[in-house]
């Protein structure tokens, strides 16, 4: 009886397991805690503690974005290093750059540098958290993974809305003390890194790396690569992936702007719908995903195929819906829809390729490949949706209409590929379980 009910909790959830898993969920987010987390509702504050500009704050995120061109080549290194080396000695360099950047407040050329050494470290370290969730969810009796992946989005994004939300409360109590308030709680949450760095060293267990008989761990690790690069279900996967980001993008011009230019809400309201669609849709949504791609589709690829096709209906459901002050409500509730979807398949966004079944060995690679074909279209999609907006500024419902076009066939295309790669991987299991039997 024990046996069967310590059987029904997923393994990750286990004595042995959990201790470690939070550690390499809370790793992928402390990691970013004292900058990147900062850019949603607290970016002006840390601006005016760096005494930057707008224009400079978006010169260091698209340093910091160079991550998406390295994810690739980052793979070899994902593939020679174990999950705990990575993410330990990543820690460690932004542990250091951040205690540079705001104890000694340099010159925006310093700040440069690290913010393109964060870029450098952040293609090779996210993959590995990726990774190292894949193969502490592991289990040989249930090749379901979406459960781990959500709670991975889910507990980045509360600790994001908690730790953020300290701050914005004690600037709202301490009006005039923005910048110390923010520096000092930028310096604190730098050095929440060293209890991380403990833990990751004594928690979280080795892992393989790419091995070959009569081959060096370097070209082990690089022929890996290239396998995985040519395996077509990688790419099935990460295009699926990809239409999943795009639709997120998307969403961010489809919620707060679409009301306030469209509708003509006030920008106060627009914004606290945009906070709940958002953000905290997002915090619950990765905790229903995991348990919808476990328990009822019994994989994270279908339930990802659910998702995007629901993200496709709801958007031609908008599209549908006369624009009038009258159909308020409606598209608010369709739009509440848009984001639940998008936020399903978000969540789980690299699970398919998790439930691959690929060597442990390989698998830190398949991750990088998987993140690339994942967040590439951050290349096109804000450029495309600006452009959209820009264009149709004196007719902004048109624009809008074309982004929710967009998004409606994105979505339709990543339905298509994911369902496409759930027959893929049910006629590859079949073809193992028959050399195995």
């Amino acid at each position: 009886m024990e046996a069967t009910k310590k059987s029904r909790i997923p393994v990750f959830l286990r004595k042995g397991r959990v201790g470690p898993f939070l550690t390499v969920v809370l790793s992928g987010q402390i990691i970013y805690s004292a900058f990147e987390a900062f850019k949603g509702s607290l970016m002006l504050p840390l601006q005016d503690m760096l005494g930057i500009t707008g224009t400079q704050f978006g010169i260091l995120m698209g340093y910091i974005g160079i991550a998406t061109f390295l994810y690739v080549p980052a793979g070899w290194i994902n593939n020679r290093f174990k999950v705990r080396t990575i993410i330990f000695w990543s820690l460690a360099w932004r542990l250091g750059t951040y205690l540079v950047l705001f104890v000694f407040t340099p010159g925006f050329a310093v700040m440069s540098a690290i913010a393109i050494s964060w870029g450098v470290l952040d293609a090779i370290v996210w993959p590995a958290v990726v990774n190292g969730v894949s193969i502490l969810s592991a289990d040989q009796d249930k090749e379901g993974k979406g459960l781990a992946m959500g709670l991975l989005e889910s507990i980045r994004r509360a600790t994001e809305f908690l730790m953020n939300g300290v701050i914005v409360i004690c600037m709202m109590v301490w009006v005039d003390q923005t910048v110390i308030i923010m520096r000092v709680f930028a310096i604190v949450y730098a050095l929440l890194i060293i209890p991380m760095m403990i833990a990751v060293a004594k928690l979280v267990p080795d892992t393989k790396i790419a091995q070959e008989e009569g081959r060096s761990d370097n070209v082990a690790a690089l022929t890996g690569l290239l396998r995985i690069i040519a395996k077509p279900r990688v790419w099935l996967a990460g295009l699926a992936a990809l239409t999943v980001y795009w639709a997120y993008i998307n969403l961010m011009y489809c919620s707060a702007p679409y009301l306030t230019e469209v509708f003509g809400v006030s920008e106060g309201m627009a914004g606290a719908f945009g906070i709940f669609n958002t953000g905290l849709v997002g915090v619950f949504a990765g905790v229903v995903s995991g348990v919808l791609a476990d328990y009822v589709f019994k994989s994270s690829t279908k339930m990802m195929a659910v998702s995007l096709g629901l993200v496709t209906a709801a958007c031609v459901v908008v599209m549908m819906l006369p624009v009038d002050k009258a159909m308020i409500w409606p598209i608010l509730i369709m739009l509440i829809v848009v984001a639940l979807a998008t936020f399903l398949g978000k969540s789980v966004i690299l699970a398919p390729i998790a439930e691959l079944n690929l060597p442990e060995g390989v698998s830190g690679s398949a991750m990088s490949v998987g993140s690339f074909l994942a967040y590439a279209s951050v290349f096109w999609a804000y450029t495309l949706n600006g452009s959209l907006t820009d264009r149709y500024a004196a007719d902004p419902a048109t624009g809008y209409r074309y982004i929710f076009m967009i998004t409606a066939s994105v979505a339709l295309v990543g339905c298509v590929a994911a369902t496409a790669l759930v027959v893929v991987n049910h006629r590859a299991n079949k073809k193992r379980m028959a050399v195995d039997a």
